[in-house]
């Protein structure tokens, strides 16, 4: 089985925060020294980084789920709890993420040592000594921390290659490859002899060097999932130019101009630029071929539309190699001229876009049955009232009341009046239910 893999999918959970402290200070000469309850320390991050080496996601395979340190509880004299430990999880250079469900790109990693935050850990609690005032000197309460956040996403890796070979199986890719550059791949003659993608470094001088791709033989329907080229068209998004590889012996294939054209639809249906890119057209296995058969070949893909240089070679003998792959290294030293090195361009540390805010909601009056309690349901809804929710020790009297106040100033029991709620009604936030209680009492306190 190779070990070669481009995808992965991961559940990550940042690190809850630590809850605060409900203390008040005592000490020999000051007896009532006043609340001294400190704030809960904040969840660790969970932190994708671009690892420099790894060329392959097949470490998840066996762990896919990871889960940073939560934040310690706040202690006395104020003292703040201990943060949770960030999770680092090492990828290669060259993944993007998505997320698991809407498919959305959350970002890329493309230079070493670059960071992504996937997920980031909750803020801690406030201690009952963040809440004292004038009018409230010895608050007997505290916040509970936040939950840290949670995702599920998928990674892909996409080669990082400057030049892609594509052709049909058994065109040559693997060969050509072999002879211009270090790398070894496997070379046979059956059907998708390449089973991954392989990379070779093409060296065009002591300090130019170009990373060459051998992408798994395309076919027919290759976009749709048809053999193995759906899954490895993604490779080519990052190239800078193309290496079209055709068998013109006509010994395995009759028609080179159909599988010519068969590689452009393909590259076409896929889309993302693929087909735009500059390409080179290497007519391969001259040493098996008739010239003026070739002749032909070259004539009928000009009528065609192929408008890309041609060069004839064999690269099972070598004989031809420079001239074609120096004429792709020349489209990709065109483009580099005014590139940015992709570790100055890209920033050291990214973060996962925040999803939109959602505001404040009350709907209802529901009518309750009598299996569900009878009166009236109000359902409340929204980014800041929930986050107050969640927070709130619903166990602590004081609580309850500061947590009223605060519905009060964000406009939550404004609106249940204006929607007729009256005492004793059920208020569900989030997943909490209370009893609803009319905001002049509120006010008055």
């Amino acid at each position: 089985m190779s070990d070669f893999v481009d995808e992965a999918v991961l559940h990550v959970k940042a690190g809850d925060g630590g809850d605060g402290t409900v203390s008040l200070h005592r000490e020999k000469y000051n007896p009532k020294g006043g609340p001294d309850g400190g704030d809960g320390g904040r969840g660790g991050d969970v932190i994708l980084v671009a690892t420099a080496g790894m060329s392959s996601l097949i470490d998840f395979r066996y762990r896919s789920t990871f889960k940073a340190g939560s934040g310690d509880a706040g202690g006395t004299n104020r003292r703040t709890g201990r943060s949770g430990r960030d999770t680092r999880i090492k990828v290669p250079v060259g993944c993007a993420i998505y997320d698991e469900e809407s498919r959305e790109l959350y970002g890329e990693l493309v230079a070493p040592r670059q960071e992504f935050v996937i997920a980031v850990g909750g803020e801690g609690g406030r201690g009952n000594a963040g809440f004292t005032t004038s009018t409230r000197q010895t608050p007997q309460f505290c916040e509970r921390g936040e939950p840290g956040e949670e995702a599920r996403i998928r990674l892909e890796l996409k080669l990082l290659a400057d030049i892609g070979l594509v052709g049909l199986p058994n065109a040559g890719k693997s060969s050509l490859l072999r002879v211009a550059s270090a790398a070894k791949p496997k070379v046979a003659s059956y059907p998708f002899t390449t089973l991954q993608p392989i990379l070779g470094v093409y060296r065009a001088g002591e300090d130019e060097s170009y990373v060459i791709a051998d992408i798994p033989g395309l076919i027919e329907g290759a976009h749709e999932g048809v053999g193995l080229g759906d899954g490895f068209l993604k490779h080519l998004e990052r190239t800078r130019a193309l290496i079209h590889m055709l068998d013109v012996s006509l010994i395995e294939r009759g028609d080179p101009v159909a599988d010519y054209l068969t590689i452009r639809r393909e590259l076409e249906a896929y889309g993302r630029g693929l087909a735009e890119l500059p390409a080179v057209v290497g007519l391969n296995k001259m040493d098996i071929s008739d010239d003026e058969v070739v002749d032909l070949v070259e004539e009928e893909l000009r009528k065609a539309g192929c408008e890309f240089e041609m060069f004839r070679l064999s690269a099972g003998t070598g004989q031809g190699v420079e001239p074609l792959v120096g004429a792709a290294v020349r489209h990709v030293r065109y483009l580099r001229r005014d590139e940015v090195d992709p570790e100055e361009e890209a920033p050291k540390r990214q973060y996962r876009p925040a999803p939109a805010p959602r505001p404040l909601v009350v709907e209802g009056p529901i009518e309750l049955t009598d299996e569900e309690g009878a009166g009236l349901l109000f359902q409340v809804s929204g980014d800041e009232v929930e986050r107050v929710m969640r927070r709130t020790h619903l166990n602590n009297p004081e609580a309850i009341l500061y947590l009223h106040r605060q519905l009060v100033d964000l406009g939550v029991l404004d609106r249940l009046e204006a929607r007729g709620a009256r005492e004793g009604d059920t208020v569900r936030i989030g997943d909490v239910e209370l009893e609803y209680i009319d905001s002049a009492y509120v006010r008055e306190e």
